[in-house]
């Protein structure tokens, strides 16, 4: 089990409408306890509420960093994979 991410996904230069898409491609590969962390360039709490709505129960979220110009989040598979 993997307790730190060891991936980061730095998604500041990725193109806004293709982020989510890459980011949830990330998690999807992730085995249980397996975490990535995500880098972006503004509060994702929109990722947040699409992660609580589509992988409920299946992902943590950790922020480490909190703006005001780069966040980074903790991303972590707890749940199976669907």
């Amino acid at each position: 089990m993997t307790t730190d991410a060891t991936n980061t996904l730095d998604v500041r230069t990725i193109v806004p409408r293709e982020r989510h898409p890459l980011i949830f491609g990330t998690f999807r590969k992730l085995a249980p306890g397996d975490a990535f962390l995500l880098v972006n360039d503004h509060d994702p709490k929109p990722l947040y509420y699409q992660f609580q709505a589509e992988r409920a129960g299946q992902a943590s979220w950790e922020p480490q960093e909190e703006g005001p110009e780069r966040w980074a989040i903790r991303i972590a598979r707890v749940g199976a994979a669907s």
